[in-house]
């Protein structure tokens, strides 16, 4: 069955196409420059180096402030490794310290160094229904994105990879490849919410931590959704430092943060539609099997 026969873009102005541009068949923003992301293969990776990875909305900033407490300010968080110009490898190159790395890449651009390396990556995973939602909104308040006029004009452009960084489908089974390399540890935006502190020892233990039950305590009170959400919206942060790749606006960052917001959007059709596009796409996904779509 064919849902979608329009093309998404189709209506975007001269201006809003200049936001976008398309590299190795993936849509990024202008501010991953071509000659960026065409230089990445070259980039020389440590073996030290940390790895966060994940589709766009699925907590990356969330992850970021657990390994970054984690490491007690032992380590520099980096902005994307894909966002900027090409003067962006010779940035990370004088960084001394430990690096903590956060990407939004499919897993077939990753530079080869990090898998040579062994580096540690951590992939946050979060149900692509609500990311779909929480995308929805951040197109619409972002600047640096196209405009949508409506969801279910957005969810089309979500099913069909027709976003920026692509099908959500194939970024995901582009890293499941790596799902039992012992580099590589997998989590749920879900669990986090459900159980923080648990997520919390893993994430210490995989990265070879010694992390006490006090201090993980500490770290998750820091870390709650609410507590950065309400400092975001408090401080006054470095503009050009984020760990996202579509925006410098933290305040932009942070929603809900609410597992099942999809209900409050999908109609029963949409949801039928969604489901019908993930069972054909994800049939043989292990990650498939443990995703969450409601508390």
């Amino acid at each position: 069955m064919t849902f979608f026969q329009s093309d998404p873009w189709n209506n975007m102005s001269q201006k809003e196409d200049k936001l976008v541009h398309t590299f190795n068949g993936i849509p990024f923003t202008s501010g991953s420059s071509p000659e960026l992301l065409k230089s990445l293969v070259t980039f020389d990776a440590r073996e030290e180096d940390v790895l966060l990875v994940s589709y766009p909305k699925s907590g990356t900033h969330w992850l970021a402030e657990v390994i970054m407490h984690l490491y007690a300010s032992k380590a520099a968080l980096t902005s994307p490794i894909e966002f900027g110009d090409v003067s962006k490898l010779d940035q990370l190159n004088r960084l001394s310290c430990k690096r903590i790395i956060p990407t939004h890449l499919d897993g077939n651009m990753l530079p080869p160094s990090f898998r040579l390396q062994q580096c540690k990556a951590v992939y946050i995973i979060r149900n692509p229904k609500d990311i779909a939602v929480s995308m929805f909104h951040y197109y619409k308040a972002n600047p640096n994105l196209p405009t949508v006029d409506s969801w279910p004009n957005f969810l089309e452009m979500f099913l069909t990879g027709d976003v920026v960084y692509g099908s959500w489908f194939d970024h995901v089974l582009s890293w499941e490849k790596l799902i039992h390399d012992k580099d590589t540890l997998f989590l749920f935006f879900e669990d986090m919410k459900r159980d923080l502190p648990t997520v919390v020892k893993k994430v210490s233990t995989f990265l070879g931590l010694n992390t006490s039950e006090s201090r993980i305590n500490d770290i998750c009170k820091k870390s709650s959704f609410s507590e950065m959400k309400t400092n975001t919206e408090k401080e006054n942060h470095d503009p050009n430092h984020t760990v996202c790749a579509l925006t410098s606006n933290r305040k932009l960052i942070f929603r809900k943060g609410a597992i099942g917001d999809w209900k409050n959007h999908f109609t029963p059709k949409q949801n039928r539609m969604f489901e019908e596009t993930f069972n054909k796409k994800m049939a043989f996904s292990e990650v498939a099997k443990h995703l969450v779509y409601e508390c």
